[in-house]
């Protein structure tokens, strides 16, 4: 554990997968064939919370839900890259157009989509509900479930660790 606090101190970066990290893993699916997600209320005021205060925030997904694309935009999230396959190729390309070490970067997944991603990132993280493969990866399992708060989880130590949780840099809205 002391290795991981450690570690949260050069966080610069957080990038999410969406489906197991910030829903449930859920869909549902109307009669239409229209799919839908919860999202949880903590972990999105945590996401635009590590926004305002200056924090490079990204997700990378599988899925193509536009919803997700609505709820994270509205949470002031603007690098939301959907229907990747390869996020491993993603991630490089996304840390390269920022200029962002991958020393930098808490990832978070769930799934074995998320692998090759895990082994890049400086600081990899999951949900309780990961599969035994990427806790396995993990430096952090979070105690608390895709979408049931573990974005928040993290986002919160990183903050706290570096000052910036309960902050007036924070609150300047």
């Amino acid at each position: 554990m002391e290795s991981f606090l450690s570690k949260l101190q050069d966080i610069t970066t957080f990038v999410f997968d969406v489906d197991g990290v910030l829903t449930d893993g859920s869909v549902f699916v109307s009669d239409s064939g229209e799919q839908s997600r919860a999202f949880n209320i903590k972990d999105g005021y945590a996401l635009q919370l590590a926004v305002k205060c200056g924090y490079n925030v990204c997700a990378i997904s599988g899925s193509r839900s536009k919803s997700a694309i609505h709820r994270l935009n509205s949470l002031g999230i603007k690098e939301v890259y959907l229907g990747v396959h390869t996020k491993a190729t993603k991630f490089k390309v996304y840390l390269e157009e920022k200029s962002i070490r991958a020393g930098n970067v808490l990832y978070m997944g769930d799934d074995i989509p998320d692998l090759a991603v895990m082994k890049i990132a400086g600081l990899p993280a999951c949900p309780a509900d990961a599969v035994e493969e990427i806790k396995a990866l993990s430096a952090y399992v979070s105690p608390y479930g895709g979408g049931k708060g573990c974005a928040r989880d993290v986002i919160e130590k990183v903050l706290k660790i570096q000052g910036k949780w309960m902050s007036a840099e924070a609150y300047s809205w």
